[in-house]
């Protein structure tokens, strides 16, 4: 059964779409077909890790949002790029597609001036898994609470919240993971990003377990390498082996139910 996955934080500046794109390529990698949908319409950005430009987006979702096409045409199969920097030979069993948003300003001022139907965007969610057979889709979500992101985080199976350890973040998760459960989201995870290698890793976990009663899926830490690559590209395919990489690895098997939540 398909499943869609939402990633969000409350504030801007997490890593969230970092963590959705390393998630989703892993998963890609290891052979299952996923999609990831920037649903963040005001402020799109993920297509940068993909190598997309202006140019490169024939159709992107405000085209679907506002009936200039189908949401299949929206679709842009990235799977060519899941090959890893350190091995160019390995062969790629998945599929990768990314739904854009425009990165065009009079688009995303239209946007912020107009809205868009979010009865739409529910509908496109669920053609896009049944035409392009997708296992999961990922839902890169706008920062904060509105009335696009209270959707995506009521449909979806699985919820990933993303913050940093910082009191400004603290806040603003708790109040994402009362709606979270106010909504009945089925599964419910977190993910601490930029956390200072100097912290304790294992009492930080267990700070967060206790205030928010939600595991823990990763702790990443605060990476020299991440800040050098400047999003220029998906960090686990230039990274593999890199400490990074193998706690997206955790978070991929704990979506798929490959190990326990905790």
């Amino acid at each position: 059964m398909s499943q869609i996955v939402s990633i969000h934080s409350f504030r801007g500046g997490t890593g969230k779409s970092n963590t959705v794109a390393n998630v989703a390529a892993t998963m890609a990698r290891s052979g299952l077909r996923v999609g990831i949908i920037d649903a963040d319409i005001q402020s799109p950005g993920i297509h940068v890790l993909f190598g997309f430009n202006e140019e490169k987006i024939k159709y992107s979702l405000n085209d679907y949002l506002w009936g200039r096409c189908d949401i299949q045409d929206t679709a842009h199969d990235v799977s060519d790029t899941l090959v890893s920097t350190q091995d160019k030979t390995s062969e790629i069993k998945g599929k990768l597609f990314l739904i854009p948003s425009s990165i065009k300003a009079g688009e995303i001022a239209r946007v912020l001036r107009e809205g868009y139907d979010v009865v739409r965007l529910n509908e496109g969610f669920q053609e896009l898994i049944r035409c392009l057979n997708l296992d999961y889709l990922f839902i890169d979500t706008h920062p904060g609470l509105n009335e696009e992101t209270l959707l995506s985080i009521g449909i979806s199976n699985i919820l990933i919240v993303v913050l940093r350890p910082d009191s400004q973040d603290f806040q603003g998760t708790a109040v994402t993971v009362d709606v979270a459960r106010r909504l009945q989201v089925p599964k419910m995870m977190l993910v601490v990003n930029k956390a200072l290698p100097s912290f304790d890793f294992v009492d930080l976990r267990q700070q967060m377990e206790t205030a928010y009663k939600a595991p823990v899926a990763a702790i990443l830490p605060l990476s020299e390498e991440m800040m050098q690559l400047g999003s220029k590209g998906v960090f686990c395919l230039h990274y593999p082996q890199h400490q990074i990489s193998q706690k997206i690895q955790t978070i991929v098997e704990q979506i798929t139910n490959l190990v326990p939540s905790y």
